[in-house]
């Protein structure tokens, strides 16, 4: 009888291990078969606000040139649950709404484009997007560059920025461009008057800079820079164009430009955030004479969008670790800016995936993606598997962080 007992017990604990070890199995098996769960696990502390922005442009897209096309995407954007959107506004050596001040200076209202005539698409974008509760932040995206042939470049050559060679043209990719010159009172004055402008003109919420609001490192030996700098310094520049101090009096004279900027914008409108989308520091500061940090320092930005376009999650995340990254998101809100694809370049679903949840795991403000039509387009995925993907990056939605 006793030899039995045991034999029942025995028997008990295998149906009860079995039934462990199914269980475990089946838990494993959805994990290693959801390739998005970790996506759908809500974070231990859920997020109160986050930026969710997209960038707008005027080239491989078509939302810019008819109604429906913006109605079309900024419902899709609100359907996905984005809550920002940052439409060019500054591109091609064009202004993408009916301008006074590029009328005034060059001789065209608007980007000559025949789907832009008789309408303010800008308008359009924050009539629509405000509607959806959506925000808009316009995003004068060319800064101090200029298409080499634009009508701005050909009427004020007096304004263009020189290497020392006196050369001005600057490629980008196969484009021929040039830079207007920061440290030139006209040019400053042109470029302060058309964001005014724009903050004027619209019922906006903030207004963005990038890249391009500076300078290249070769460029600056126009003769006023020149004389400007013996003036202040007793010397010549020196020949080496990123030689240390050289550097540091170009770009101590974009900041002074920046904190006008500053005053310009908030004399006017004082709660238009204003917003930027630089490259790392130590790219910005060498290469383009734009010194970021000492623009969040000062206080003279209230929002950054980090562009970080790396394929490699290594180098992605090192850029996101960097101490004035870190410096600048516990002092402002901070979002990183995440490629999602060019027309002739795809971005993998996985590599976005990895790179907002390695954001989201830093705890910064959010993410931005460059741009809309790669969202879902020149993927090796199907336009429904991409959506349905931020679908699961955003769930619900959220309000964007305040300033």
């Amino acid at each position: 009888m006793f030899g039995n007992k045991l034999t029942r017990k025995l028997h008990g604990w295998q149906r009860i291990l079995a039934l462990i070890l199914a269980f475990a199995i089946a838990i494993i098996s959805s994990a290693i078969f959801s390739p998005h769960l970790s996506a759908q696990i809500p974070p231990k502390n859920p997020r109160k606000t986050e930026l969710r922005g997209v960038w707008l442009t005027n080239i491989d897209s078509d939302v810019f040139f008819s109604r429906k096309n913006v109605t079309d995407a900024v419902n899709r954007l609100d359907e996905l649950n984005f809550n920002t959107i940052y439409p060019t506004v500054w591109q091609g050596g064009y202004t993408l709404y009916p301008s006074a001040v590029a009328k005034r200076v060059f001789g065209k209202s608007i980007d000559p484009s025949p789907g832009l005539q008789n309408r303010d698409v800008i308008k359009e974008i924050i009539t629509q997007s405000h509607l959806k509760g959506i925000a808009v932040i316009p995003w004068f995206e060319f800064g101090f560059m200029a298409p080499a042939d634009s009508e701005l470049a050909r009427l004020h050559p007096d304004w263009l920025a020189r290497r020392r060679d006196g050369s001005t043209i600057w490629k980008e990719g196969t484009n021929d461009r040039v830079w207007l010159n920061p440290f030139h009172a006209e040019v400053q004055q042109f470029i302060l008057d058309l964001i005014v402008e724009i903050v004027d003109k619209y019922d906006l919420d903030g207004i963005q800079f990038d890249d391009h609001f500076g300078l290249p490192v070769e460029f600056g030996y126009e003769p006023t820079t020149v004389l400007m700098y013996q003036k202040a310094i007793k010397s010549r520049p020196s020949n080496d164009a990123r030689e240390t101090f050289w550097i540091r009096w170009r770009a101590d004279r974009i900041n002074d430009f920046m904190a006008r900027v500053f005053h310009a914008i908030k004399s006017r409108k004082q709660k238009c955030i204003i917003s930027l989308s630089p490259n790392p520091l130590h790219f910005a500061l060498p290469a383009h004479l734009q010194d970021w940090f000492t623009w969040e320092r000062r206080d003279y930005i209230e929002e950054i969008v980090l562009q970080v376009y790396r394929s490699d999650i290594k180098r992605f995340n090192t850029e996101l670790e960097r101490e004035e990254v870190i410096l600048a998101k516990e002092h402002i809100p901070t979002a990183i800016g995440i490629l999602t694809g060019l027309k002739n370049s795809s971005v993998s679903l996985k590599q976005i995936q990895d790179q907002v949840q390695s954001v989201r795991k830093r705890d910064f403000a959010g993410v931005s993606f460059f741009f809309y039509e790669s969202l879902s387009n020149w993927a090796k995925e199907t336009p429904e598997q991409r959506d349905s993907a931020l679908r699961t990056f955003f769930p619900t939605k959220i309000q964007r962080p305040s300033v």
